[in-house]
């Protein structure tokens, strides 16, 4: 099982499937114990999964936005802390590939790491002070140089990944400036630690634990990024909403499997017969098909669009996310209905994706940003 030497993304999605039957048979003890799953991770890099956003003049396949979505709802229907967590590596990979806003060597050298020692990398940028970075609060961890040193000192919430991060983004503000920087940080930095305070009933498998940062000492090139403006649209943002669309897909693969098999003495036959079952199934797969229809497709004009285009889908972008995690929590529900009072039972799958599917809604952009996002979009495009 080799993602590298897979040339087709019908083969590459024959893989993702493999994969998500492994993770889905761990994915109750992951979430139980609230334990980091460092076999996924193993199993990931050794198959090469989390080298396909890699550029291909580095050695990498470099999928398409399409391919990397439709990869990711795959895994998030085996373990959906699996598929958010390495989400954030290959979604960061890809847009770096496609952006480029680093100096050409420093990005080569992160790629070379991925494909030769399986190296992950992620972004610190929540904070207790300051909330969602989306929103605009000014880090409270500093950047202080002195001579040809910067010296960083803060703490960061929510480092997804942490346990097995080589690499993390750490935006800081720049002393006696107005704009923030982000840093590239090697883990192994003396200074960088981590503190294990992840303690949510949703994705509890993603080891988003504290960044320690004291007194950690990078240099000029390490700050690879500065801004004091808006950034551009991400496209690879998308890469959360297919996660708890897979949760949800999930969801309803296990109602269907209970219903055709559920046979209580008061009928003759199975609950898949009765109508009202029938019904809620029918409205999942309703909801499904909406929601991947509006994914891929917002991904695949992302895939064919030019920057200029690019530029101008933010409304679509946070739409799609919106829509789609919104969607899987009702997906979520009907499921539960299905099945009745024991999908709430501990040993019962189901009760995990409601849980791992409500984290949805604190992952960026926020519901209310988005809605503002396309009043404005409305209100510049439309009316006299």
């Amino acid at each position: 099982m080799d993602f590298r030497t897979t040339n087709s993304p019908e083969g590459r999605r024959v893989l993702a499937e493999q994969l998500a039957r492994l993770f889905h048979e761990r994915a109750d003890e992951v979430d139980k114990q609230g334990k980091f799953p460092f076999e996924n991770f193993n199993i990931l890099m050794e198959t090469g999964y989390t080298t396909l956003t890699v550029p291909k003049e580095y050695g990498g396949m470099d999928i398409s936005l399409l391919e990397l979505i439709q990869l990711q709802e795959i895994l998030a229907e085996g373990d959906g802390s699996t598929a958010l967590a390495v989400g954030w590596h290959m979604g960061i990979i890809k847009n770096l590939s496609e952006k480029r806003p680093w100096k050409e060597e420093v990005f080569r050298k992160v790629c070379e790491h991925t494909l030769k020692h399986g190296s992950l990398i992620n972004s610190a940028a929540s904070e207790k002070s300051t909330g969602s970075p989306t929103r605009g609060g000014k880090p409270q961890t500093v950047a202080v140089k002195t001579g040809e040193v910067w010296r960083l000192t803060g703490r960061k919430i929510f480092t997804t990944l942490s346990p097995v991060l080589d690499f993390v983004l750490v935006s800081a503000s720049l002393e006696g400036r107005d704009e923030a920087g982000t840093f590239l940080v090697p883990m192994n930095t003396p200074g960088v630690s981590i503190e294990e305070t992840w303690d949510s009933i949703s994705m509890r498998g993603t080891g988003s634990h504290d960044l320690v940062l004291q007194d950690v000492e990078v240099n000029d090139e390490q700050l690879v990024e500065t801004a004091s403006g808006n950034k551009a649209p991400n496209g690879w943002l998308l890469h959360i909403p297919a996660c708890y669309l897979g949760i949800a897909s999930a969801a309803q693969t296990y109602a269907i499997s209970f219903a055709k098999s559920y046979s209580p003495n008061s009928i003759n036959g199975t609950i898949s017969e009765i109508p009202t079952v029938r019904q809620r199934i029918g409205e999942m797969e309703l909801l499904l098909m909406q929601s991947r229809h509006f994914l891929y497709s917002v991904a695949r004009k992302w895939d064919e669009s030019n920057e200029e285009t690019r530029s101008g889908m933010l409304p679509e972008l946070n739409a799609a996310k919106m829509s789609v995690v919104n969607t899987a929590q009702k997906i979520v529900d009907l499921a539960m209905r299905v099945v009745g009072a024991s999908s709430l039972s501990q040993s019962n799958p189901l009760q995990r994706y409601y849980r791992d599917v409500r984290a949805g809604l604190h992952n960026p952009p926020m519901d209310d940003m988005t809605i503002q996002v396309l009043a404005a979009s409305a209100l510049n495009s439309k009316g006299s």
